[in-house]
């Protein structure tokens, strides 16, 4: 505050021409008034601050002062100036300090003003540092969509809905009569924690077909989406994998690491691809003429935003990501190094961290600040909470594969089941 205090004496004083407060031999330049330290000539004369500012209130005030010791002739120094007014006037006269210098206050304002519009404007003119993709973030940018392209279509036109039409004509599977009493009980240890899904099917002639179960979620309806559930799973996984081959980082990597790589990060990447199809409006996924909701059981959207699938998908939805920034989120979560079975840690990790720095580096280059300052860290964030969605996942269709077997060969081999 005070610096800038004496820059602008410096240029409201028009005498001012020697703001330096050292002398020509070096040693620093005192007030000629009161001895303090000066700060530059100011109404004609070198002083410091607070003979400055005394010398322009009173020239304004306009008042006649009186020495209180009736002397006249006390002595002014930097601890005696508050004491006698009048004598430390008649020395700032007798100093040199010419009243006539002292600008009014319109005046004062009025460069005030001055001064701010020029460094407005050089501020304006100066060009602003622009931040820029390197050429190898912007090849790997490009590589990713170019995977994501080629091996996920988000209107599922080669996903086959076989079973579909069976459910519609009501051929439901039927259950094993003799099921046991063990099976029934493990049933309801997990019916719980399963989500039911009810389906809507756009069809060809502009029909819609819904599927909702029912209140009592019998594991009959499970058990009849499971095979569905599997399919486009394994359809998704499959997808999941085609981009990960295409990336010339993946394939570079010896076959093992690869393997584990993608038994770890292939479900993850696919909620990643689902969260690109979500509607957050009707809390849906829209896979071509598919659509799957979550039901609540409550009949509560503050319920259903719990479920950790929707509390995540609505979080990412909020974020209205870019898709540079959803494939790079892939990048991150396959590259991840302490996926089981890993075994070149340290090459994972650096090619982790690239695709790390080239998601900040987009969101500083591409998103505007400060309004996106936190997007990086929240996306860091998300990428947190998507491991722990996909162990819970895992230990899931666990349970269910345990009671009633569905997965198919892939599923069973990215998720370690074993045949009985």
């Amino acid at each position: 505050m005070l610096a800038s205090w004496k820059e602008k004496e410096t240029v409201l004083d028009p005498s001012s021409n020697d703001p330096s407060t050292e002398e020509d031999d070096g040693e620093p330049k005192v007030c000629r008034v009161c001895g303090d330290r000066a700060t530059g000539y100011h109404f004609n004369v070198m002083t410091c601050e607070g003979c400055k500012g005394f010398f322009r209130r009173v020239m304004k005030r306009n008042v006649r002062l009186r020495c209180p010791f009736r002397k006249g002739a006390c002595e002014i120094t930097q601890k005696t100036r508050k004491q006698c007014q009048a004598c430390r006037l008649r020395k700032c006269l007798d100093s040199g300090m010419r009243k006539e210098m002292i600008m009014s206050d319109a005046a004062v304002e009025q460069r005030r003003a001055l001064i701010k519009r020029k460094k407005r404007e050089q501020l304006e003119t100066q060009a602003p540092e622009v931040k820029e993709l390197t050429e190898e973030q912007q090849n790997m940018i490009l590589e990713l969509l170019d995977a994501q392209m080629k091996t996920f279509d988000i209107t599922f036109s080669h996903f086959k809905n076989s079973w579909l039409p069976g459910v519609q004509n009501n051929e439901i599977p039927k259950l094993d009569a003799a099921s046991s009493e063990e099976e029934a009980a493990k049933w309801k240890s997990i019916s719980k924690e399963l989500y039911p899904i009810s389906l809507r099917l756009q069809n060809e002639d502009g029909s819609v077909w819904n599927y909702k179960p029912s209140a009592e979620r019998s594991k009959k309806e499970i058990i009849s989406l499971l095979p569905h559930m599997a399919d486009m799973t394994t359809y998704m996984f499959k997808g999941v994998i085609n981009f990960a081959k295409v990336i010339s980082y993946f394939r570079e990597l010896p076959i093992e690491d690869q393997i584990s790589l993608l038994k770890g990060a292939t479900f993850e990447l696919c909620l990643l691809r689902f969260n690109t199809i979500f509607n957050a409006e009707t809390g849906s996924w829209d896979c071509g003429p598919v659509s799957y909701y979550l039901e609540d059981p409550q009949g509560g959207l503050q319920q259903l935003l719990l479920q950790p699938v929707m509390k995540f998908h609505y979080m990412l939805k909020k974020l209205q990501l870019h898709n540079e920034e959803y494939v790079l989120m892939q990048a991150i979560s396959l590259f991840s190094p302490d996926r089981p079975g890993v075994v070149h840690r340290c090459a994972v990790d650096q090619l982790q961290e690239r695709f790390t720095m080239t998601l900040k580096a987009y969101i500083e280059c591409k998103r505007p600040q400060p309004a996106h300052r936190f997007l990086f860290l929240k996306i860091i964030a998300i990428l947190t909470e998507l491991r722990s969605i996909n162990a819970q996942h895992t230990k899931q269709l666990l349970q269910i594969e345990n009671i009633h077997p569905f997965a198919t060969p892939l599923m069973r081999e990215l998720f370690n089941i074993m045949d009985n």
